[in-house]
């Protein structure tokens, strides 16, 4: 294999289906993307641990909704790591990458940087939000943070809210090739068994009402022996087959799956990207008074704001926001 071929996987989630049954899948790999992710911040590497791992989850679900699309992980618990929150915008048109972007707020003094970064969270819950664009609501679904994994409650929140049997294997960490700074890298596979001729739409799971099959139901039968054989065939997997790079993506399926019969679908590459802008800067200051204005309004007379996803900064004059506002000299 040559190095570019190698390189062609990175970023990139391949989705493919599993001939013999009902079970479909992703395969993901992250590496530029969430090396720059992760050096917009300095965190500390038990956040590190915890963003990487989320947006491996954010790019294997993401890959799923449609164009244009958003969906959105959030993690809040009472621990030190307060909030671990990722986006994935859905590509514009097809064949155009999607992007991601993360962000962690946390409590420096209360960590634990001996502990499983996991055990950072504390209680609290992962929330799943898809939002399909201007005009429309926003689905969101939540389930409690358990399982010791983000990935765990991640396979919780699809059992018991979208009635769907998944499960992941992932992996991340620090990676250095020779002559190179070590960087970050995920990977992982993504199972999911569906209902039979009842594709999965966002917020489409059911109880057994109006004729929607429950997660009982998809697994009766055959297909409950079909999906317990390939959560076994996963089981296999190994750390260095799911980071990659030496092992390529569909190689892996082969290996792990031949007998089910892989069959797989067009790759979705994926980017880092920010939605961030000076006009979403104007309508999010647009609730304020010029009193409230004025007070945020720093030493230098602007008004300022940092993207905690990219760290873009903006400066504004404080006569151009708010609701009492003069309109823009360029207006």
């Amino acid at each position: 294999m040559t190095i570019g071929s190698q390189l062609a996987w990175d970023d990139t989630v391949l989705p493919f289906q599993l001939d013999r049954s009902d079970i479909r899948g992703r395969v993901a790999r992250l590496d530029g993307v969430l090396d720059q992710v992760l050096k917009q911040h300095a965190y500390p590497p038990v956040i590190e641990a915890l963003v990487a791992e989320a947006a491996l989850l954010t790019a294997l679900i993401g890959q799923t909704i449609k164009l244009r699309w958003k969906l959105s992980l959030q993690i809040r618990g009472n621990g030190p790591a307060r909030l671990i929150a990722t986006d994935y915008y859905g590509p514009s048109e097809d064949g155009q990458s999607a992007r991601i972007r993360a962000y962690a707020s946390f409590d420096r003094d209360r960590l634990d940087h001996a502990a499983h970064p996991f055990s950072q969270i504390g209680q609290g819950y992962l929330a799943i939000l898809i939002d399909q664009g201007e005009g429309t609501v926003p689905y969101s679904g939540i389930t409690p943070i358990a399982g010791g994994s983000l990935s765990a409650c991640a396979e919780t929140y699809f059992a018991q809210s979208e009635q769907l049997p998944t499960r992941f294997a992932v992996t991340f960490g620090k990676s250095q090739t020779p002559g190179s700074a070590p960087h970050w890298r995920a990977g992982g596979v993504m199972l999911q068994h569906m209902p039979k001729a009842s594709p999965f739409v966002a917020g489409g799971g059911g109880t057994g009402e109006g004729g929607l099959l429950t997660h009982a139901d998809i697994l009766s039968g055959d297909e409950g022996e079909n999906w317990t054989r390939a959560n076994l065939l996963l089981d296999t997997v190994e750390e260095m087959e799911l980071i990659g790079p030496s092992v390529q993506p569909t190689d892996l399926l082969v290996r792990l799956f031949h007998e089910e019969e892989p069959r797989v679908f067009d790759a979705q590459p994926i980017r880092f990207g920010c939605s961030c802008s000076e006009e979403k800067v104007r309508n999010s200051l647009s609730i304020y008074s010029a009193k409230d204005i004025a007070y945020m309004t720093t030493d230098k007379g602007v008004v300022t704001a940092d993207c905690q996803f990219c760290g873009a900064h903006y400066e504004l004059d404080p006569r151009t926001v708010g609701f009492e506002a003069a309109k823009a000299p360029d207006a």
